[in-house]
């Protein structure tokens, strides 16, 4: 059994989390639910996220059960609010310590870089903060890799990029197969990634 944490925060980016909540829970479903994925808050009450979503956690940072893996999501909260709340970089520092697996998506690794642990890593980030974190020194900014493994933190580009991740992730912990049947349950085939400025058949 995996149990997954993902942390939520106001002003999180919604798909940083909502896309790898997909993938881990779509592998429990075809592991027989043998996995849980929980959504974690500082505290009670709904989180009101990056694009205007709200969303409600299952626990909050002092009552969440025991996680095999932490997942941080980016979005301006983790580069503003939250890199300067001492009690989540804290609480990120401490759970990343006990977890098999500590990832994040986008901006997340602001907060992994904040709470110490990227620092003297290679990471991933959005391409738009690469030089931001780069700046905050002690770690490598890895521009060309969709996602990053260095030891056990696991860090993506931004947004859909922690689907990637995620599938990585599964692959990893239960098999390459069971990987290419959840991207296959999921019908996350992002080739070609974009068709809307190639013309359509028949326009004038």
């Amino acid at each position: 059994m995996t149990t997954y944490g993902l942390l939520i925060f106001d002003e999180a980016e919604e798909l940083d989390f909502v896309g790898p909540w997909e993938v881990f829970t779509a592998s429990s479903m075809l592991r027989d639910h043998a996995d849980t994925a929980v959504l974690i808050a500082e505290r009670e009450g709904p989180v009101r996220c990056n694009k205007g979503m709200r969303v409600l956690p299952d626990h909050t940072l002092d009552d969440h059960p025991p996680l095999d893996v932490l997942l941080v999501p980016g979005g301006r909260g983790a580069r503003e609010a939250e890199l300067r709340n001492p009690v989540v970089t804290g609480w990120i520092a401490r759970t990343a310590a006990q977890v098999s697996w500590a990832a994040s998506v986008c901006t997340g690794t602001a907060l992994m870089h904040a709470a110490g642990l990227a620092r003297g890593r290679r990471v991933a980030t959005h391409w738009s903060y690469e030089d931001t974190l780069e700046a905050r020194g002690d770690v490598t900014v890895v521009r060309d890799a969709r996602y990053v493994v260095d030891g056990n933190l696991l860090t993506s580009q931004g947004v859909s990029a922690g689907i990637d991740s995620a599938l990585w992730l599964v692959g990893h912990l239960h098999g390459p197969e069971h990987a290419r049947a959840v991207r296959r349950y999921i019908q996350y085939e992002p080739a070609p990634p974009y068709l809307a400025d190639e013309p359509l058949a028949g326009r004038a």
